[in-house]
C-alpha cells in the first residue's frame, strides 16, 4: 500500500496566500521525512479554495527540495492549458527528477478560467479526449503532428524526450493518471489504459463501482488481465490523527466549513448557470465519515478496508484540514510514524 499526502494549499479565513503555500510546502517536505510514497498538487485558479495556479510549476519546486518523495499533479486541468505545453513540462519534470513526477490530468469545471486563458466552454465540454491524446502521443513518441479539431499543426520533433533517460537507458516517461467523475471520464481513461484518481466526495462503494466500470472497458479495448488487475489507481481522502477519534473529528469540524464556504463561494461559471453548493458542515462531517479521521488505529484499519473493498492501494490524503501549520507538519508525521508501519 502506498499512502501520499493531497496538497490544495488552501486559503482558510483569515489566512494570506503566501501563509497557505509555505504550508503546503513545508507539509510537502516533512512528508518526506516522514516516510509517505508521493504528493499529489492540486491546481486552482481566482480562488481561496486552492491557492496553487500552476500544480507543474510547484511539482518542479517540490522535486528539487526533496531526494525520494514522488511528486504528481492532482491535477493539471487539460482544457486551460495547450497539452504539447504540459507535455513538454512533464517531459522536463520527469527526466530532471529521475522519474519521480506523476501527471494528473482533470477536466476541471465549466468556470470563468476558460473565459480567462481564452479555450472556451467547447474545451470542457467537449475537448478534453481530444487534449489527452495529443498529451499522450507527445510523451510516447519522437515526433507529433496534430490534425484536430482544437490542435493542428506540423510535424515537429519532441525535445526532450520523456523515454531517454540519463545514462542512454529508455524508460516509459511519467505517469500519467485521469481524474475520474463520470462514466463517460472513466471509459476514456480504461480505454487507454490509464489509472484513475477517484475524488474524496465519494466513499467505497462508488469507487469499487468505477473500478469495476474501467475494468470491463479495459478489457473491451483489449487491456491484458495483468494490465487490469494492477492498474495504480489512487483514492483521494482526508487523514487526521488524534489519540481520539472525536478529537480528530472536532478539528476539521471547526476548520474545514468556513475553508469550504470561502473557496467553493469564489467559484464563478463562464456561462452563468447555477451551480447546487454542498453544505460546508454536512461534507465536512461526510468527509470524516468516508475516511481516515480519528485515533491511528482507526486510520489504519480505514485505509485496509477502502483497499479491500474497491482494490485500490495508493492514496492521496488531504492532511492539511486543520488550516494550522504546526498541526498540519504534527498529523502528517503521525501519518508517517503511526500509521504507516500497520499497514505494512
Amino acid at each position: 500500500m502506498r499512502v501520499g499526502s493531497f496538497v490544495l494549499a488552501a486559503q482558510f479565513p483569515g489566512q494570506g496566500q503566501g501563509e497557505a503555500l509555505h504550508r503546503a510546502v513545508r507539509s510537502a517536505e516533512v512528508a518526506e521525512e516522514a516516510g509517505l510514497d508521493a504528493v499529489w498538487l492540486a491546481e486552482h485558479h481566482f480562488v481561496p479554495y486552492g491557492t496553487c495556479p500552476s500544480a507543474v510549476t510547484l511539482a518542479a519546486l517540490l522535486l528539487g527540495r526533496t531526494r525520494r518523495i514522488h511528486i504528481g499533479t492532482a491535477v493539471s486541468v487539460l482544457p486551460t492549458v495547450h497539452p504539447v505545453a504540459l507535455g513538454e513540462q512533464a517531459a522536463l519534470l520527469h527526466l530532471t527528477s529521475g522519474g519521480r513526477f506523476s501527471l494528473g490530468v482533470g477536466r476541471g469545471g465549466p468556470w470563468v478560467d476558460l473565459e480567462v486563458f481564452g479555450s472556451g466552454l467547447d474545451a470542457y465540454e467537449k475537448g478534453f479526449p481530444e487534449s489527452l491524446d495529443l498529451l499522450l502521443k507527445w510523451l510516447r513518441e519522437p515526433r507529433v503532428e496534430s490534425t484536430g479539431d482544437r490542435f493542428a499543426f506540423r510535424e515537429v520533433a519532441v525535445v526532450p524526450r520523456p523515454q531517454e533517460a540519463l545514462g542512454g537507458q529508455d524508460d516509459d516517461g511519467p505517469e500519467v493518471v485521469v481524474a475520474c467523475t463520470s462514466p463517460s471520464s472513466v471509459r476514456l481513461a480504461a480505454q487507454r489504459g490509464l489509472p484513475m484518481l477517484l475524488g474524496m466526495h465519494v466513499g467505497d462503494v462508488e469507487k469499487a463501482e468505477m473500478v469495476a466500470l474501467w475494468n470491463r472497458h479495459a478489457r473491451a479495448a483489449g487491456h491484458t488481465p495483468e494490465e487490469i488487475a494492477t492498474a495504480p489507481h489512487v483514492s483521494a481522502g482526508v487523514a487526521q490523527i488524534a489519540d481520539r477519534r472525536l478529537e480528530a473529528a472536532e478539528v476539521l469540524q471547526k476548520a474545514m466549513p468556513g475553508w469550504l464556504k470561502q473557496g467553493l463561494d469564489a467559484h464563478v461559471t463562464v456561462d452563468g448557470r447555477k451551480r447546487a453548493m454542498r453544505d460546508p458542515l454536512a461534507y465536512t462531517e461526510l468527509l470524516c465519515g468516508l475516511h481516515p479521521v480519528g485515533t491511528p488505529q482507526m486510520c489504519a484499519d480505514r485505509l485496509a478496508a477502502t483497499s479491500e473493498r474497491t482494490g485500490i492501494t495508493r492514496f492521496a490524503l488531504l492532511v492539511e484540514g486543520s488550516g494550522d501549520l504546526t498541526a498540519t507538519e504534527e498529523n502528517v508525521r503521525r501519518l508517517g510514524a503511526e500509521v504507516l508501519p500497520q499497514l505494512g
